[in-house]
Protein backbone atom coordinates (compact mmCIF):
# COMPACT_ATOMS: atom_id res chain seq x y z
CA UNK A 1 0.00 0.00 0.00
CA UNK A 2 1.51 3.37 -1.00
CA UNK A 3 2.62 5.81 1.68
CA UNK A 4 -0.03 8.24 2.90
CA UNK A 5 -3.01 5.87 2.67
CA UNK A 6 -4.83 3.84 5.31
CA UNK A 7 -6.04 0.22 5.02
CA UNK A 8 -9.38 -0.32 3.32
CA UNK A 9 -10.77 -1.97 6.43
CA UNK A 10 -10.02 1.15 8.50
CA UNK A 11 -11.45 3.50 5.88
CA UNK A 12 -14.66 1.50 5.59
CA UNK A 13 -15.10 1.23 9.38
CA UNK A 14 -15.00 5.02 9.82
CA UNK A 15 -16.69 6.04 6.57
CA UNK A 16 -20.16 6.87 7.93
CA UNK A 17 -18.78 9.16 10.65
CA UNK A 18 -16.28 10.79 8.29
CA UNK A 19 -19.04 11.38 5.75
CA UNK A 20 -21.22 13.03 8.39
CA UNK A 21 -18.45 15.45 9.38
CA UNK A 22 -17.54 16.19 5.77
CA UNK A 23 -21.12 16.97 4.72
CA UNK A 24 -21.60 19.49 7.53
CA UNK A 25 -18.29 21.25 6.80
CA UNK A 26 -18.84 21.25 3.03
CA UNK A 27 -22.28 22.83 3.36
CA UNK A 28 -20.76 25.75 5.26
CA UNK A 29 -17.91 26.13 2.77
CA UNK A 30 -20.32 26.10 -0.19
CA UNK A 31 -22.39 28.88 1.39
CA UNK A 32 -19.21 30.92 1.76
CA UNK A 33 -18.44 30.45 -1.93
CA UNK A 34 -22.00 31.47 -2.76
CA UNK A 35 -21.51 34.65 -0.76
CA UNK A 36 -18.32 35.39 -2.70
CA UNK A 37 -20.22 34.97 -6.01
CA UNK A 38 -18.16 32.01 -7.23
CA UNK A 39 -21.12 29.67 -7.81
CA UNK A 40 -23.06 31.56 -10.46
CA UNK A 41 -23.25 32.21 -14.18
CA UNK A 42 -22.82 29.55 -16.88
CA UNK A 43 -22.93 26.03 -15.52
CA UNK A 44 -19.69 24.30 -14.56
CA UNK A 45 -17.66 21.80 -16.56
CA UNK A 46 -16.30 19.07 -14.30
CA UNK A 47 -12.84 17.78 -15.21
CA UNK A 48 -11.57 14.56 -13.75
CA UNK A 49 -10.20 11.13 -14.48
CA UNK A 50 -10.84 7.66 -13.02
CA UNK A 51 -12.99 7.76 -9.90
CA UNK A 52 -13.08 11.57 -9.96
CA UNK A 53 -14.68 11.50 -13.41
CA UNK A 54 -17.27 8.99 -12.17
CA UNK A 55 -18.00 11.14 -9.10
CA UNK A 56 -19.20 14.01 -11.29
CA UNK A 57 -22.05 12.16 -13.03
CA UNK A 58 -24.79 12.84 -10.50
CA UNK A 59 -23.80 16.51 -10.14
CA UNK A 60 -24.17 16.98 -13.90
CA UNK A 61 -27.59 15.32 -13.77
CA UNK A 62 -28.63 17.56 -10.86
CA UNK A 63 -27.57 20.74 -12.66
CA UNK A 64 -29.26 19.74 -15.91
CA UNK A 65 -32.45 18.90 -14.02
CA UNK A 66 -32.39 22.52 -12.81
CA UNK A 67 -32.09 23.77 -16.39
CA UNK A 68 -28.39 24.62 -16.10
CA UNK A 69 -26.03 23.43 -18.83
CA UNK A 70 -23.25 21.30 -17.37
CA UNK A 71 -20.87 18.59 -18.53
CA UNK A 72 -18.25 16.23 -17.20
CA UNK A 73 -15.16 15.64 -19.28
CA UNK A 74 -12.35 13.13 -19.00
CA UNK A 75 -9.32 15.35 -18.50
CA UNK A 76 -7.10 12.81 -20.23
CA UNK A 77 -9.05 13.06 -23.48
CA UNK A 78 -8.73 16.81 -24.05
CA UNK A 79 -6.13 18.32 -26.37
CA UNK A 80 -4.58 21.42 -24.84
CA UNK A 81 -5.05 24.29 -24.54
CA UNK A 82 -8.64 23.86 -23.44
CA UNK A 83 -10.99 25.71 -25.84
CA UNK A 84 -12.07 29.21 -24.85
CA UNK A 85 -15.24 28.94 -22.77
CA UNK A 86 -17.35 31.09 -20.44
CA UNK A 87 -18.03 28.01 -18.30
CA UNK A 88 -16.02 27.58 -15.09
CA UNK A 89 -13.94 24.42 -14.95
CA UNK A 90 -14.11 22.39 -11.76
CA UNK A 91 -11.03 20.24 -11.34
CA UNK A 92 -12.00 17.10 -9.40
CA UNK A 93 -9.06 15.26 -7.85
CA UNK A 94 -8.91 13.69 -4.42
CA UNK A 95 -5.14 13.96 -4.28
CA UNK A 96 -5.11 17.34 -6.02
CA UNK A 97 -2.21 16.00 -8.08
CA UNK A 98 -3.86 14.39 -11.11
CA UNK A 99 -1.53 15.38 -13.93
CA UNK A 100 -4.15 15.49 -16.69
CA UNK A 101 -6.61 17.60 -14.70
CA UNK A 102 -3.90 20.00 -13.57
CA UNK A 103 -2.62 20.45 -17.13
CA UNK A 104 -6.09 21.29 -18.46
CA UNK A 105 -6.86 23.76 -15.69
CA UNK A 106 -3.59 25.59 -16.26
CA UNK A 107 -4.64 26.49 -19.82
CA UNK A 108 -7.76 28.50 -18.88
CA UNK A 109 -8.10 31.92 -17.27
CA UNK A 110 -7.41 31.68 -13.54
CA UNK A 111 -10.80 33.13 -12.61
CA UNK A 112 -12.50 30.13 -14.28
CA UNK A 113 -10.59 27.57 -12.20
CA UNK A 114 -12.49 25.92 -9.36
CA UNK A 115 -11.59 22.67 -7.69
CA UNK A 116 -12.78 19.96 -5.32
CA UNK A 117 -9.89 18.18 -3.61
CA UNK A 118 -9.15 16.26 -0.44
CA UNK A 119 -5.44 16.91 0.13
CA UNK A 120 -4.49 20.30 1.61
CA UNK A 121 -2.14 22.59 -0.33
CA UNK A 122 -2.18 20.41 -3.43
CA UNK A 123 -1.12 21.72 -6.86
CA UNK A 124 -4.71 21.81 -8.19
CA UNK A 125 -5.94 23.66 -5.11
CA UNK A 126 -3.07 26.13 -5.37
CA UNK A 127 -3.85 27.24 -8.93
CA UNK A 128 -7.62 27.52 -8.37
CA UNK A 129 -9.51 30.78 -7.88
CA UNK A 130 -11.71 28.93 -5.37
CA UNK A 131 -11.79 25.44 -4.01
CA UNK A 132 -13.76 23.04 -1.84
CA UNK A 133 -11.71 20.89 0.49
CA UNK A 134 -12.96 17.55 1.76
CA UNK A 135 -10.84 18.16 4.84
CA UNK A 136 -7.77 16.02 4.20
CA UNK A 137 -9.68 12.89 5.24
CA UNK A 138 -7.50 9.78 5.61
CA UNK A 139 -8.47 7.48 2.74
CA UNK A 140 -7.63 4.07 1.30
CA UNK A 141 -5.68 3.64 -1.95
CA UNK A 142 -8.76 2.25 -3.71
CA UNK A 143 -10.78 5.24 -2.59
CA UNK A 144 -13.69 4.90 -0.15
CA UNK A 145 -14.47 8.02 1.90
CA UNK A 146 -12.51 10.19 -0.55
CA UNK A 147 -14.93 9.11 -3.27
CA UNK A 148 -18.18 9.34 -1.32
CA UNK A 149 -17.26 12.75 0.15
CA UNK A 150 -16.39 13.98 -3.35
CA UNK A 151 -19.83 12.91 -4.62
CA UNK A 152 -21.37 14.80 -1.69
CA UNK A 153 -19.33 17.95 -2.37
CA UNK A 154 -20.22 17.97 -6.05
CA UNK A 155 -23.88 17.22 -5.38
CA UNK A 156 -24.24 20.08 -2.90
CA UNK A 157 -22.34 22.39 -5.24
CA UNK A 158 -24.77 21.48 -8.03
CA UNK A 159 -27.75 22.25 -5.79
CA UNK A 160 -26.26 25.59 -4.74
CA UNK A 161 -25.25 26.81 -8.22
CA UNK A 162 -26.96 29.99 -9.37
CA UNK A 163 -28.57 30.87 -6.02
CA UNK A 164 -29.88 27.36 -5.41
CA UNK A 165 -30.44 25.81 -1.99
CA UNK A 166 -28.58 22.86 -0.50
CA UNK A 167 -31.08 20.09 0.34
CA UNK A 168 -31.56 19.92 4.11
CA UNK A 169 -31.66 16.11 3.99
CA UNK A 170 -27.89 15.91 3.45
CA UNK A 171 -27.51 16.01 7.24
CA UNK A 172 -29.38 12.68 7.50
CA UNK A 173 -27.38 10.96 4.77
CA UNK A 174 -25.00 9.19 7.15
CA UNK A 175 -28.01 7.54 8.84
CA UNK A 176 -29.16 6.13 5.50
CA UNK A 177 -25.57 5.04 4.86
CA UNK A 178 -25.48 3.05 8.10
CA UNK A 179 -28.77 1.32 7.27
CA UNK A 180 -27.32 0.08 3.98
CA UNK A 181 -24.13 -1.03 5.77
CA UNK A 182 -26.23 -3.25 8.06
CA UNK A 183 -28.28 -4.60 5.15
CA UNK A 184 -25.15 -5.62 3.27
CA UNK A 185 -23.46 -7.14 6.33
CA UNK A 186 -26.48 -9.37 7.00
CA UNK A 187 -26.32 -11.11 3.61
CA UNK A 188 -22.92 -10.49 2.08
CA UNK A 189 -22.10 -14.19 1.71
CA UNK A 190 -25.07 -14.84 -0.55
CA UNK A 191 -24.51 -11.64 -2.55
CA UNK A 192 -20.89 -12.37 -3.44
CA UNK A 193 -21.38 -16.08 -4.15
CA UNK A 194 -21.79 -15.61 -7.94
CA UNK A 195 -18.95 -13.07 -8.02
CA UNK A 196 -16.34 -15.51 -6.74
CA UNK A 197 -16.13 -17.37 -10.06
CA UNK A 198 -17.35 -14.62 -12.40
CA UNK A 199 -15.44 -14.21 -15.65
CA UNK A 200 -16.55 -10.58 -15.89
CA UNK A 201 -18.97 -8.08 -14.32
CA UNK A 202 -21.21 -5.57 -16.07
CA UNK A 203 -22.16 -2.60 -13.86
CA UNK A 204 -25.15 -0.62 -15.12
CA UNK A 205 -26.96 2.43 -13.74
CA UNK A 206 -29.61 4.97 -14.62
CA UNK A 207 -28.16 8.20 -16.02
CA UNK A 208 -27.88 9.85 -12.60
CA UNK A 209 -26.19 6.67 -11.34
CA UNK A 210 -23.89 6.14 -14.32
CA UNK A 211 -20.99 7.16 -12.11
CA UNK A 212 -21.91 4.41 -9.64
CA UNK A 213 -21.65 1.86 -12.43
CA UNK A 214 -18.32 3.31 -13.56
CA UNK A 215 -16.73 3.43 -10.12
CA UNK A 216 -18.16 -0.02 -9.37
CA UNK A 217 -16.36 -1.48 -12.38
CA UNK A 218 -13.19 0.35 -11.36
CA UNK A 219 -13.32 -1.07 -7.82
CA UNK A 220 -13.90 -4.61 -9.08
CA UNK A 221 -10.88 -4.27 -11.35
CA UNK A 222 -8.68 -2.63 -8.68
CA UNK A 223 -9.60 -4.75 -5.69
CA UNK A 224 -11.05 -8.06 -6.92
CA UNK A 225 -9.23 -8.06 -10.30
CA UNK A 226 -12.31 -9.04 -12.25
CA UNK A 227 -12.64 -7.59 -15.79
CA UNK A 228 -15.55 -5.17 -15.42
CA UNK A 229 -17.32 -2.48 -17.41
CA UNK A 230 -19.58 0.33 -16.22
CA UNK A 231 -22.12 2.20 -18.31
CA UNK A 232 -25.45 3.98 -18.24
CA UNK A 233 -28.61 1.92 -18.70
CA UNK A 234 -29.55 3.35 -22.08
CA UNK A 235 -26.05 2.73 -23.43
CA UNK A 236 -26.18 -0.84 -22.15
CA UNK A 237 -29.54 -1.49 -23.80
CA UNK A 238 -28.14 -0.47 -27.18
CA UNK A 239 -26.36 -3.74 -27.80
CA UNK A 240 -23.86 -4.15 -24.96
CA UNK A 241 -26.05 -6.61 -23.06
CA UNK A 242 -26.01 -9.06 -25.98
CA UNK A 243 -22.78 -10.70 -24.77
CA UNK A 244 -24.22 -11.69 -21.37
CA UNK A 245 -22.94 -15.05 -20.18
CA UNK A 246 -20.63 -16.45 -17.46
CA UNK A 247 -20.65 -13.09 -15.70
CA UNK A 248 -22.53 -11.09 -13.09
CA UNK A 249 -24.64 -7.97 -13.63
CA UNK A 250 -24.81 -5.27 -10.95
CA UNK A 251 -27.58 -2.79 -11.67
CA UNK A 252 -28.60 0.52 -10.02
CA UNK A 253 -31.92 2.23 -10.63
CA UNK A 254 -35.68 2.04 -10.70
CA UNK A 255 -38.40 0.94 -13.16
CA UNK A 256 -36.31 0.51 -16.32
CA UNK A 257 -33.46 -1.06 -14.40
CA UNK A 258 -35.88 -3.52 -12.74
CA UNK A 259 -37.05 -4.61 -16.19
CA UNK A 260 -33.44 -5.06 -17.28
CA UNK A 261 -32.58 -7.05 -14.16
CA UNK A 262 -35.58 -9.36 -14.58
CA UNK A 263 -34.88 -9.93 -18.26
CA UNK A 264 -31.28 -10.93 -17.56
CA UNK A 265 -32.19 -13.12 -14.56
CA UNK A 266 -34.95 -14.93 -16.45
CA UNK A 267 -32.43 -15.71 -19.17
CA UNK A 268 -30.26 -17.41 -16.53
CA UNK A 269 -27.77 -14.60 -15.78
CA UNK A 270 -26.84 -13.66 -12.20
CA UNK A 271 -27.97 -10.15 -11.23
CA UNK A 272 -27.58 -7.95 -8.15
CA UNK A 273 -30.08 -5.10 -8.26
CA UNK A 274 -29.70 -2.11 -5.90
CA UNK A 275 -32.96 -0.18 -5.94
CA UNK A 276 -35.31 1.72 -3.62
CA UNK A 277 -38.27 -0.07 -5.21
CA UNK A 278 -39.93 -3.04 -3.54
CA UNK A 279 -38.64 -5.96 -5.63
CA UNK A 280 -39.44 -9.65 -5.35
CA UNK A 281 -36.27 -11.71 -5.58
CA UNK A 282 -36.24 -14.68 -7.92
CA UNK A 283 -33.79 -17.20 -9.35
CA UNK A 284 -30.56 -15.42 -10.33
CA UNK A 285 -31.87 -12.06 -9.04
CA UNK A 286 -30.79 -10.64 -5.66
CA UNK A 287 -32.15 -7.30 -4.46
CA UNK A 288 -30.29 -4.85 -2.22
CA UNK A 289 -32.73 -2.30 -0.80
CA UNK A 290 -31.36 1.24 -0.82
CA UNK A 291 -33.17 4.31 0.56
CA UNK A 292 -35.16 6.57 -1.73
CA UNK A 293 -32.74 9.49 -1.97
CA UNK A 294 -32.26 12.35 -4.39
CA UNK A 295 -30.20 11.73 -7.57
CA UNK A 296 -27.38 13.70 -5.94
CA UNK A 297 -27.35 11.56 -2.79
CA UNK A 298 -28.19 8.02 -3.92
CA UNK A 299 -24.81 7.42 -5.65
CA UNK A 300 -23.18 7.65 -2.20
CA UNK A 301 -25.01 4.59 -0.88
CA UNK A 302 -24.57 2.92 -4.28
CA UNK A 303 -20.82 3.44 -3.88
CA UNK A 304 -21.05 1.72 -0.50
CA UNK A 305 -22.72 -1.26 -2.18
CA UNK A 306 -19.87 -1.49 -4.69
CA UNK A 307 -17.14 -1.03 -2.08
CA UNK A 308 -18.58 -3.86 -0.01
CA UNK A 309 -19.07 -6.23 -2.94
CA UNK A 310 -15.58 -5.56 -4.31
CA UNK A 311 -13.74 -5.92 -1.01
CA UNK A 312 -15.60 -9.02 0.16
CA UNK A 313 -15.22 -10.66 -3.25
CA UNK A 314 -11.48 -9.98 -3.20
CA UNK A 315 -11.14 -11.58 0.21
CA UNK A 316 -13.22 -14.59 -0.91
CA UNK A 317 -10.94 -14.97 -3.93
CA UNK A 318 -7.84 -14.94 -1.69
CA UNK A 319 -6.68 -11.44 -2.68
CA UNK A 320 -5.37 -8.59 -0.52
CA UNK A 321 -7.76 -5.65 -1.15
CA UNK A 322 -4.95 -3.16 -0.42
CA UNK A 323 -2.48 -4.66 -2.91
CA UNK A 324 -2.16 -3.27 -6.44
CA UNK A 325 -0.34 -4.98 -9.30
CA UNK A 326 0.93 -2.01 -11.31
CA UNK A 327 2.38 1.38 -10.46
CA UNK A 328 2.50 4.28 -12.91
CA UNK A 329 4.73 7.31 -12.48
CA UNK A 330 2.96 9.81 -14.73
CA UNK A 331 -0.60 10.02 -13.38
CA UNK A 332 0.28 12.29 -10.46
CA UNK A 333 2.56 15.32 -10.29
CA UNK A 334 5.06 15.72 -7.49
Amino acid sequence: MPKGYIPLADARATQADALSHAVAALAEDIRVLQGRNFLQGPGPIFLGIGASFAASASAVWTLRSRGIHSWRLNAGEHPLPFPVTPHPLVGVSQSGKSSETLAALQTVDQRLRLSVVNAHNSPIETISAAHLSLGNIPDSYASTIGYTATVAALGMLAEAWDAGEIDSTWLQLSDAFRVVEKTLASRIGALIAPLQDAHYVDCVGSAASAGSAEVGALLLREIARIPSTGMATRQYLHGAMESAGRGVHIIFGEEREVQLAQKLARAGHDVILASPLDICEENHLAHVAVPSLSPAQRPIVEALVMQTLAVETAIARGLDPDAFVFENNDTKVA
